[in-house]
């Protein structure tokens, strides 16, 4: 056999493989485009973009480069710039102190609590983390072993590791006084979020009577004017911006309930916890007859130190932004990553860190547009692309990469309840679900029957279907990728 023989043959194969795989790439791109030009996406806007998770080869793209907006998947770019400028073992930092002199069983000074921005205080996703069980009554009994028995001066809460804006720019009056949009503070507690008990009539369209709040909330005034419906669904939604008491409630609950309870944010967290610590310090027999005080603590000196709560892991804290979508600790992510690297933690300074993290990486950030770290605002956008990027980068190029991959939820869990496990079994899907109103997005890794991995991305903004028809949509659009032969 000739030598010319061989390297024809040699060509002949390499140009065919070459020829299968333009063709196998050619018809997953037209999938993608028979899946768009289904009637129901005839008015959205799509974004698409997926590659081959081990070559980077693109696979099928639309409108990759476009920016749109992303909702919760936005959290998949705070949680891993966290990972990646914090490290997955960052523990938050609440400590307890006093300032003054303390002479025998009298405090002569304040008790001072400086808030370290922890976002998992006496979160119920953390029910089971000793250091925050009872903590405020925890806290009561480390002054009181200090044998204190009267305290002269104030507690005083130190805010100052965030600014006093805990609410972005861009959130919606609608968004901000329910438990979704809870503000954030350098001392949140209980996931800065309440439970409001009704108790609604038998017949519909009559006035609703608020029962009690968990936790009380003293100082709050509620203006009810929500009423009993028909509908076997939630329909109430709470006004009122950070740090007011007063709270409007407007809309319906079902009718002929005893017990309905609606979550909202709490107005002030810190003034909450201040207030708790004092009925503590009561019930532990110390006389307090100061006021709660919020700020910035004016140390003449170095405080003396009663006791330390450090919260979880960081890779932790991820694994609920991601697999719950928290917005708040996604929040609380930005202005850690703020507060680390400029010493305030402020929403501004967190996003231009992000944003320059990213483009030392090679990100084109022409096309990102970030307003706040969770994707709750309506102004954040970002393309497909962006997306993929990180998504390629924390699999390929970070030591994060196993703990941001598991924070991602599989079917049926987390914010995938919907999804049907039979689809992708054995884990085949990890991804980051997305929505608010006109809005649903889908970024992860899909692991295809050939045992491939694809990163991918699609956003949808502005249909005009239900958000259960857009998100049956995408899952046929993931079912197919699953049979994807490239």
């Amino acid at each position: 056999m000739s030598y010319r023989f061989l390297i024809a043959v040699c060509l002949l194969i390499i140009s065919s493989r070459a020829t299968t795989s333009a063709q196998a790439q050619s018809n997953l791109q037209t999938e993608l485009t028979q899946w768009q030009q289904q009637d129901l996406m005839q008015h959205s806007t799509v974004g698409f973009y997926a590659i081959d998770a081990e070559t980077g080869k693109v696979l099928a793209q639309s409108n990759p480069q476009l920016s749109i907006t992303p909702a919760s998947t936005q959290k998949l770019i705070t949680t891993s710039t966290a990972l990646e400028l914090l490290g997955a073992g960052y523990r938050f930092k609440t400590t307890l102190t006093y300032s003054g002199k303390l002479e025998n069983d009298t405090l002569f000074g304040d008790i001072v609590l400086i808030a370290g921005g922890d976002p998992a205080l006496g979160s119920k996703y953390f029910k089971d983390y000793t250091p925050y069980q009872n903590f405020v009554a925890k806290w009561a009994e480390a002054i009181s072993n200090l044998n204190i028995k009267a305290v002269t001066g104030n507690i005083f809460i130190d805010l100052s590791t965030y600014d006093d804006q805990s609410i972005p720019n861009t959130w919606i009056w609608e968004d901000m006084g329910n438990y979704y949009g809870a503000g954030v503070f350098a001392l949140s507690a209980y996931d800065n979020t309440y439970e409001i008990h009704f108790s609604s009539p038998a017949r519909a369209n009559e006035q609703t009577k608020i029962e009690y709040t968990s936790p009380v909330l003293p100082k709050v005034d509620f203006d009810n004017q929500v009423i009993s419906s028909d509908d076997n669904w939630d329909n109430a939604y709470v006004f009122g911006s950070p740090l007011d008491s007063r709270r409007v409630l407007r809309g319906s609950i079902p009718k002929n309930r005893r017990d309905f309870k609606v979550k909202a944010s709490i107005p002030n967290p810190p003034m909450l916890v201040g207030e708790q610590l004092m009925l503590e310090l009561a019930l532990s027999e110390i006389q307090f007859n100061g006021r709660i005080l919020t700020g910035t603590y004016d140390f003449k000196v170095k405080p003396d130190t009663i006791s330390t709560i450090e919260s979880p892991r960081l890779a932790k804290i991820i694994d609920v932004t991601n697999h719950e979508s928290v917005n708040l600790f996604a929040e609380h992510c930005l202005k850690q990553i703020a507060y680390e690297t400029t010493g305030k933690g402020t929403t501004k300074a967190g996003l231009e860190a992000v944003s320059e993290f990213w483009e030392s990486k090679g990100m084109d950030t022409k096309s990102l547009f970030l307003e706040d770290g969770s994707g709750l605002s309506r102004f954040n956008a970002l393309t497909p692309q962006q997306m993929v990027f990180v998504l390629n980068y924390m699999k390929h190029s970070s030591i994060n990469s196993e703990a941001f991959y598991n924070s991602l939820p599989t079917p049926p869990n987390g914010t995938l309840w919907y999804l049907n496990e039979a689809n992708f079994p054995q884990n085949s899907l990890y991804v980051k679900s997305g929505s608010m109103t006109r809005v649903r997005s889908f970024a992860g890794q899909l692991t295809t029957k050939e045992g491939k991995n694809i990163l991918f991305c699609i956003i949808l903004n502005n249909f005009d279907c239900s958000q259960m028809q857009a998100v049956k949509a995408i899952e046929k659009l993931l079912v197919k990728m699953r049979a994807w032969n490239y």
